[in-house]
């Protein structure tokens, strides 16, 4: 690492080869797929009214999905259908990352293009058509010599905007698996780390700007037939996508994926997994961000390798089980289910409890008299309350809701990271805390007692592939970290990560916490 910079810019710089080549991947892909769906479309609609104007609307209807819900749409989708091609033909294929993210974006790219080709096609003076049909012109020919040189400002303006769009989109692709400049995004909201938002959103910002203007050279020398413009635009357009995608394609072919919740507990873990896999010589590389279930299905079919669970997520959501157990009865039943269903390895239990909780600032909780949930039951309707994106939609929360009867004034969503600052602000009452998380008692908050014992218990599981299961060398290398990390330990490193600084990277942290680890006694290991 070089001497003075920041270990946050450092890392950021050493990432942007693997998130810029993600990025552009997928972005040319799925550009190119939408324009040779968008101008054949649109040059057979010049002519044909009522295919013109379906033909817009389904554009303009696809444009008013929200692109995070477009892309994520596609993932349940694309996984069904293979499942089904793997039962009919013995085939399957990757729904996960690459594919869905290029579908939904190659869908948001039309628009534009369809709009303007059929504009720019349909304003051309007929005078002009029937003069050049008058001299012998076929009507392709008319369309290659005339009318496409003609429209050829307004259809250029329309792939450029469909660029930009897509390049900006691509960042969303993240929460589905694929790599791309959103990881930046994605990972510094949640560990607070605003070098890498930064980063993320310079990087597309100029990655956009430079692909707007290849164009622009482009179609300026395509219109005035200079054709040093027509190369120079080409050039700049060829050494973005080759210098981009370079540093990719000399990477080893087959390494082992390592995945992260969205959230920074995750991240950190995911990163000590890494570090462990590489210094076993594997080489690995990692898919951030990921929903609880479609991280799972990715597991089971064999698209991720490694990533840490909770056995109360799996619990409720996967065996959809609503009583609550000892600890040892919830892992024993979980660990039997993923093997007997899905062919999925435990590699052991990582030694800490991440359960979901309930808490409020203390001293809004001791004004109130609220110790547990059934003091909040009292007063839950005057109150507001916090959740992350996934909580309200959770069995675990439902069963906390109907249990004790919780009714609140105002549910609000947002990212963990700003929830705890929010209730140390005032701004809420309440908020969905984790056991595990080193800001409940830095923000002053109190975690609610749960007397009808409603909440499952939450160990902390190391979960491989069906594949990497049998691979020995795979399981020995991850198997230090089981039982090496309890909860003491874990909230040191939450907080670690969140506070900032140079020494807050997930990196940082995974690396802090596996030194910790060998510190430890090995009869407390």
């Amino acid at each position: 690492m070089t001497a003075g910079i920041d270990p946050r810019i450092a890392e950021a710089l050493a990432r942007l080869p693997d998130f810029l080549g993600g990025h552009v991947s997928v972005s040319i892909t799925a550009l190119a797929l939408g324009l040779l769906i968008s101008l054949p479309l649109a040059f057979a609609s010049v002519q044909r009214p009522r295919l013109r104007r379906t033909v817009l609307a389904i554009g303009s209807v696809i444009q008013t999905v929200p692109g995070l819900a477009l892309l994520a749409l596609f993932y349940p989708l694309l996984l069904g259908l293979a499942a089904l091609s793997e039962r009919l033909f013995g085939v399957g294929f990757s729904a996960l990352g690459f594919l869905p993210s290029v579908l939904a974006l190659a869908l948001y790219s039309m628009l534009p293009v369809l709009r303007n080709t059929v504009t720019g096609l349909a304003e051309i003076d007929p005078a002009v058509k029937e003069a050049a049909l008058g001299v012998g012109m076929t009507p392709r020919q008319t369309l290659i010599m005339v009318d496409l040189p003609l429209a050829l400002p307004v259809i250029m303006a329309g792939i450029r905007t469909a660029s930009v769009w897509v390049i900006g989109m691509a960042a969303l692709s993240t929460p589905i698996g694929q790599t791309s400049l959103g990881n930046y995004i994605f990972a510094g909201l949640q560990t607070q780390n605003w070098i890498f938002v930064l980063v993320g959103c310079v990087a597309a910002a100029v990655l956009a700007l430079i692909v707007d203007q290849a164009l622009a050279l482009l179609e300026h020398g395509l219109r005035t037939r200079r054709r040093p413009s027509i190369a120079l635009g080409a050039l700049i357009l060829v050494t973005v996508v080759a210098g981009a995608l370079a540093p990719s394609l000399s990477q080893p072919g087959a390494r082992a994926v390592v995945a992260a919740k969205p959230f920074g507990e995750q991240y950190i873990l995911a990163a000590l997994i890494q570090q462990r896999l590489e210094a076993a010589g594997f080489s690995t590389t990692r898919r951030d961000g990921l929903g609880s279930n479609i991280i799972f299905d990715s597991l089971a079919a064999g698209e991720i390798d490694a990533y840490v669970e909770y056995s109360g997520t799996l619990w409720a959501n996967q065996l959809k089980r609503n009583d609550v157990r000892p600890p040892d009865e919830v892992l024993a039943t979980v660990t039997r289910w993923l093997a007997d269903q899905h062919g999925i390895g435990v590699v052991g239990k990582l030694g800490f409890e991440n359960a979901y909780a309930l808490a409020m600032p203390r001293k809004r909780a001791e004004a109130l008299g609220i110790r547990s949930l059934a003091d909040l039951a009292r007063h839950a309707r005057g109150l507001s309350i916090g959740g992350d994106y996934e909580f309200f939609r959770r069995p675990e929360w439902q069963a906390i809701r109907d249990a004790y009867g919780l009714a609140f004034r105002a549910e609000r969503q947002m990212q963990a990271e700003f929830m705890y600052p929010a209730a140390a602000a005032g701004e809420l009452d309440v908020v969905s805390a984790y056991t595990s998380d080193g800001r409940v008692a830095k923000f002053d908050l109190v975690v609610l007692d749960d007397p009808r014992r409603v909440i499952p218990p939450y160990d902390a599981i190391l979960l491989v592939s069906p594949k990497r299961r049998e691979d020995r060398a795979f399981v020995a290398a991850l198997q230090p970290i089981a039982g090496g990390i309890d909860v003491a330990l874990m909230r040191t490193a939450n907080l670690r990560a969140s506070a900032g600084g140079g020494q807050s990277s997930p990196e940082a942290v995974a690396q802090w916490l596996w030194e910790e680890m060998q510190r430890q006694p090995a009869a407390a290991r």
